[in-house]
């Protein structure tokens, strides 16, 4: 026998806590349920803690300095629990939560409990991962925990967004409808990353190789075709630029790669100091045209986001600060930050996002039509779609405009390695001739 500090709620809606004895959480719940009363919480205590409740109202009367030293025990206990989890438990993909949220939906919108459609799903689950994070989910669900709470014991994949969705969809009792939104949501996110991918996939590919090419003339190929006849002449300057880099990485080829590693660690300590992030992320903003690619993009997820979870019931701040975590950049999360300064004082939304310059004005214009006819919700969601047009159009624009800089960019290099081939073969031609 187990024993298990729990609090409960009877039928009347009265609150009570205390210490029950059973073989473990499922039994447990069961002898509450069994006694007229729904458990919010069920929690294992150390033996020389637990006394045992047998009738239920005696045991709520138990001292407070057992409860405080419980409650330290916990504490040290749910500290370990974070950092083993945080080591062993595995972590789903982004597409794998939009299929377990919307299959998870599509049981409960047909009529099953929580806890049974969590085990309908367990039962159709082939994926390993995902098996883990459902037995995860019933058995803290079972043991008497909400749905989000159990999310958030598990850690990632569950973010901040999937936990406030499924916080308000238990608030609310609308668990499919809100259940279904989340997944919509996260399908989308999903189809703007492929997007994203598919339109930077062949620039880079076409940027790798040119950065290949180059390597390959100026190590291999240039210095065997004009070296022997450096005693020949004077060697033109593109040619004496090209031989002093070939040469450099050649002798010290290791010392190069060792700087660039360099480089790269100090980059990237350098990058994550907050002002230094803030400097990087606003540049990003003011690059034509790739600039208003990250822009449209963030746009585009903040009023969906920001518009679904209102719809949810969440509170307008709590919205704010979940939508401010998705957008990508340093710049509009500052901003982010403002406006909720501004609504926490009671004031408006529109006009930090108009000042700040960096959000488009058709979505000032419906945030500020939502907020004076009380539909903001419905608007976002409505201008969501609109923004999503956008993201596409620039998606394009970026990826007719990119290809051809570096086809210019490569076309340079050429011409340079070229020169440097041509003009000492020209000049000792001419010498011959």
């Amino acid at each position: 026998m187990a024993s298990f500090r729990y609090q409960s709620l009877t039928a009347a809606g009265q609150a009570r806590q205390g210490v029950i004895a059973a073989v473990d959480r499922p039994a447990a719940v069961r002898m509450l349920l069994g006694r007229g009363e729904t458990a919010t919480s069920i929690d294992p205590v150390q033996e020389r803690d637990a006394h045992p409740d047998p009738t239920g109202p005696v045991a709520a009367l138990e001292g407070s300095s057992s409860g405080r030293s419980a409650a330290g025990e916990a504490a040290h206990i749910s500290l370990a629990a974070v950092l083993h989890r945080r080591l062993t438990r595995p972590s789903a993909h982004r597409a794998e939560m939009a299929t377990l949220i919307r299959e998870l939906a599509t049981v409960i919108e047909a009529g099953l409990p929580i806890m049974q459609g969590l085990r309908t799903v367990r039962r159709q689950c082939s994926n390993r991962t995902i098996a883990s994070v459902l037995d995860h989910l019933i058995v803290r669900v079972e043991s008497g925990a909400p749905l989000y709470q159990a999310a958030a014991e598990y850690g990632p994949p569950f973010d901040d967004l999937i936990i406030g969705m499924l916080r308000a969809a238990d608030a609310s009792g609308e668990m499919s409808e809100i259940l279904h939104q989340l997944a919509d949501l996260l399908d989308r996110s999903l189809e703007l990353r492929r997007e994203l991918l598919g339109a930077t996939l062949y620039p880079m590919i076409l940027a790798g190789l040119v950065v290949i090419s180059v390597i390959i003339l100026v190590t291999v190929l240039v210095p065997r075709l004009i070296e022997p006849l450096a005693g020949e002449f004077n060697l033109p300057m593109p040619t004496r630029i090209l031989l002093g880099i070939a040469g450099f990485i050649s002798s010290y080829w290791i010392y190069c790669a060792i700087g660039m590693v360099l480089l790269w660690v100090g980059w990237q300590a350098w990058v994550r100091l907050p002002a230094n992030r803030l400097r990087v992320d606003t540049l990003k903003l003011r690059i034509p045209v790739l600039g208003r690619l990250l822009r449209d993009v963030a746009v585009a997820r903040f009023t969906r986001t920001l518009g679904t979870l209102i719809s949810a019931g969440i509170p307008i701040l709590d919205a704010l600060r979940v939508t401010r975590d998705t957008l990508g950049n340093t710049a509009l999360k500052r901003q982010i930050d403002t406006v909720r300064e501004h609504v926490t004082a009671g004031k408006s939304l529109a006009d930090p996002l108009e000042r700040s310059g960096l959000f488009p004005p058709l979505l000032v214009q419906v945030v500020d039509l939502g907020e004076r006819s009380g539909r903001l919700e419905s608007m976002l969601l409505h201008a969501a779609g609109a923004f999503d047009r956008q993201v596409s159009s620039s998606i394009k624009l970026f990826t007719k405009a990119f290809p051809p800089l570096l086809i210019m960019i490569m076309a340079g290099l050429g011409g340079f390695v070229l020169a440097a081939i041509l003009l000492p073969l020209l000049e000792l031609q001419s010498m011959i001739g």
